[in-house]
């Protein structure tokens, strides 16, 4: 394939980028990269639902509030009215392209709500307990039977195409498009246009243990950083209190349903249920609380888990609503009617990212990034569960109206220099990829994990220092590659949390300082700016 214009370029296929896709199409020629298969991302593998106020007994304010309580009131105020009001027509859209809802089993139920924990009613629509996969489905199905939309995969996003790599090199903040790694051919492309749609993504796999695919590398949070956008909020990782216990380190999700519908948390040992002597809402509060007190007792005393247990809820009950669970589950033999789950915390989603607008613009002209790349305000200091496929929708939506209301002031993709690797040679240390991302995942999850300390944190620091400079040299002297690629950018994300954290002289929502224990009284976003 040879480079290519489009009219608008999407790195990123899944919700935030499909949904996106689809809003344009109309009136665009669209092309939709991924790093690797369509269907790699995030979307497909959350379990959960989505979140909208579509029951009589709820209302809009209810969910602001939640998401409020949730956020620790980081949020921005306008940026959650605008996704809790748009909710319920998001739901229409997808019910719409064929997202098969659970019906409800309630006279005058459209679809069967469920409530997942920090939420004061029940708002989430679902299928089953496998929601993204549905909405993934559906989403690229749609994009793929639409003529105005190129579904590109094996395409590894390196760098944003800006003024600098102009053959007229100029200081331009503009964004014309991104140069790509073809894993086909093993050749870098561009990929032009007059806007430029990030919606990679977050930075799961910046941690040792976690629950996001691999793919998860924080590459749009890098490549934006890099360009001169400013980011925001990075220290706040949200851990999924309920991950699989497995010591290999692969971690399968418990969706926080499961404990929305009665599951327990217990002590292996003697079977205490120990969330009441946490918080009030026992297994129902924020996931900050609920990691936090699993990782209190995990090191208190001395466990490798504790226990999940739903098996006291009925069979059929159980088989109905959680039914891909239990199938895993039972291929690890773990009968969930009648077992408990070990489980323990992992990174599960990044609630800061790129500073944007209600628009999803970023700092840089021509250049968007939405779903869980960006920092929109929404989520504030901690994710309200079924908001984030909710963030996805919405912003896809909102970034594809915003360029097509301002297509005439967005400029044309000037003459670009091709890829220069003329200098570089092939690498015959592929072990120090390796090594090195196993080095930062390992640093980050010792000293910039679930609980923090300003000792901690210098010493993620100095770790990190070192394995960039490393880093920076293997990049500058060898052809790239996917991996390397990725590399790159999580050793950058890596730096940008370590930097959020050390900013912030208090605790708040997913961020705990033992230095700094106390919440101050005014909410303020870390920003940082290149």
């Amino acid at each position: 394939m040879s480079d290519k214009i489009f009219d608008v370029v999407i790195v990123g296929s899944g919700a935030a980028g499909l949904t996106a896709a689809l809003h344009l199409a109309d009136r665009f020629d669209v092309a939709v990269l991924a790093k690797g298969s369509i269907s790699d991302g995030s979307t497909a593998k959350a379990q959960g639902g989505i979140a909208a106020v579509l029951d009589a007994g709820d209302n809009f304010e209810n969910h602001i509030k939640d998401t409020f309580t949730a956020g620790a009131g980081l949020n921005r105020r306008s940026t959650v009215e605008y996704v809790v009001e748009h909710a319920p027509e998001a739901i229409e859209h997808l019910a719409e392209i064929g997202v098969p809802f659970n019906p409800g089993n309630q006279f005058g139920e459209r679809w069967h709500l469920t409530r997942e924990g920090g939420h004061s009613h029940r708002r989430i629509v679902h299928v089953d307990d496998a929601t993204g996969l549905a909405v993934q489905k559906a989403l690229q199905k749609a994009a793929h039977a639409h003529p105005r939309i190129r579904l590109i995969p094996d395409m590894a996003a390196i760098d944003l195409i800006s003024g600098r790599h102009c053959q007229d090199s100029s200081d331009s903040r503009d964004i014309h498009g991104v140069y790509a790694y073809n894993s086909w051919n093993g050749k870098v492309q561009r990929f032009l246009g007059r806007a430029t749609i990030l919606a990679t993504g977050g930075a799961g796999q910046v941690y040792q243990h976690s629950t996001a695919p691999k793919g998860a590398t924080g590459d749009g949070i890098a490549m934006a950083w890099r360009a001169g956008a400013r980011v925001s909020n990075l220290e706040f990782n949200q851990f999924h209190p309920t991950a699989l216990y497995n010591p290999e380190g692969t971690h399968f999700l418990i969706t926080e349903a499961m404990r929305g519908e009665g599951g327990q948390l217990k002590i292996p040992t003697d079977g205490h249920r120990f969330m009441p002597d946490f918080d009030d809402r026992n297994e129902l509060a924020p996931r900050d609380i609920v990691a936090r007190a699993i990782d209190h007792e995990i090191k208190r005393l001395g466990l490798n888990y504790v226990y999940l247990d739903i098996s006291h809820r009925p069979d059929e009950f159980i088989e109905q609503h959680f039914p891909t669970i239990r199938a895993h589950l039972l291929e690890q033999g773990i009968d969930i009617t009648t077992q408990p789950i070990p489980v323990v915390p992992a990174m599960h989603y990044t609630c800061g990212g790129v500073l944007t607008d209600i628009n999803g613009r970023t700092d840089l002209p021509g250049l968007y990034a939405i779903g869980e790349v960006a920092q929109s305000g929404l989520h504030g200091a901690n994710r309200l569960a079924s908001n984030s496929l909710l963030e996805c929708l919405v912003f896809g939506e909102a970034a594809a109206r915003h360029i097509t209301e301002n297509w005439d002031n967005l400029s044309e993709p000037p003459a670009v220099r091709p890829w220069d690797d003329s200098r570089v040679t092939n690498s015959d240390e592929e072990i120090v990829v390796q090594h090195n991302w196993h080095e930062i995942r390992r640093a980050m999850w010792d000293y910039v994990g679930i609980v923090r300390s300003n000792k901690r944190l210098m010493r993620a620091r100095h770790r990190l220092d070192n394995l960039a400079h490393e880093i920076a040299d293997y990049y500058g002297n060898f052809h790239v590659s996917p991996e390397l690629i990725e590399l790159r950018n999580l050793i950058d994300v890596a730096g940008l949390v370590v930097r959020c954290a050390l900013s912030r002289k208090e605790s708040r929502g997913l961020h705990f300082n033992l230095d700094y224990p106390d919440t101050l009284p005014v909410a303020v976003d870390t920003v940082l700016t290149p």
